[in-house]
């Protein structure tokens, strides 16, 4: 490892499992302090743990529930009160949805879907803006889906919040341009905890996208996808700014070669 990201203060949401465990590993790794933000006490707290047994990081944990604005911003105060500000925030939690058709889905599904995907990752980085504006550095990770580019079926909540957070990520990357604050986004294709929770349900869709993927597979959290968020946490991306970077294989050169059997879903 190089150290790229030594003596920054990281916030990573969702970090329990998947790919936000993948990325707050790899921070730790490159000398980040880490904030293990996480719904699940026991996962959080494990990561924690784990951060600071196998890589000597500064790494806590703080329970957060992203669809709740007042945690949110308790994760983000938290954060800066421990180590002095916020110079990395990767917006990363999800937990919401069901695999159904269009018109099945419900006000309550669209809402929290919003309120998880959308309004979460809004109140993070308006909190962390003025610790990150006052430094005149600051990186924003926003992490979005191939679902929403390529319209995946099934999965109308998921899709639209995430496409919602890639326009936030350009229109923030716009305004806090000349600030040093860049905010980019990633669409993964990895084997994430949702993922791994949708397959469980729908073994032909893991299958499916598997065979799809131009290098056959999809990635892996910690060694795929996690590598090219440290350079977005980086120096080195100190000129990157607005973007949507596809850490997919090339899965979305082609768009999305299956089709899920939605018959009967409710």
């Amino acid at each position: 490892m190089s150290d790229a990201l030594a003596g920054r203060s990281a916030i990573v949401t969702g970090a329990g499992d998947g790919i936000g465990r993948g990325i707050a590993r790899r921070f730790a790794a490159e000398g980040a302090r880490v904030l293990v933000a996480e719904l699940n006490v026991d996962a959080g707290e494990r990561v924690a743990r784990e951060l600071a047994e196998e890589f000597g990081a500064d790494a806590r944990f703080v329970p957060t529930d992203v669809t709740d604005r007042a945690q949110v911003e308790a994760m983000v105060a938290f954060c800066a009160d421990l180590w002095g500000g916020v110079d990395v925030l990767v917006n990363n939690a999800w937990g919401a949805g069901t695999v159904s058709r269009v018109e099945t889905k419900t006000d309550e599904q669209l809402a929290r879907g919003f309120a998880m995907g959308y309004y979460g990752p809004f109140w993070a980085m308006r909190a962390a803006f003025p610790h990150m504006k006052r430094r005149g550095w600051g990186r924003v990770i926003n992490m979005c889906s191939l679902n929403g580019v390529n319209a995946h079926m099934g999965t109308l909540e998921y899709n639209s919040a995430k496409e919602a957070l890639r326009t936030l990520t350009r229109t923030a990357a716009r305004e806090w341009a000349p600030t040093g604050v860049v905010v980019n986004a990633v669409c993964p294709g990895a084997k994430s905890a949702a993922f791994r929770r949708m397959a469980a349900e729908h073994p032909e869709i893991e299958a499916a996208a598997d065979a799809a993927n131009p290098m056959g597979r999809l990635g892996d959290p910690e060694t795929d996808i996690a590598p090219v968020a440290v350079f977005l946490a980086s120096e080195g991306a100190r000129y990157l700014t607005g973007n949507t970077l596809f850490v997919d294989g090339g899965s979305h050169i082609n768009g999305v070669a299956w089709t899920p059997d939605l018959d009967g879903e409710q």
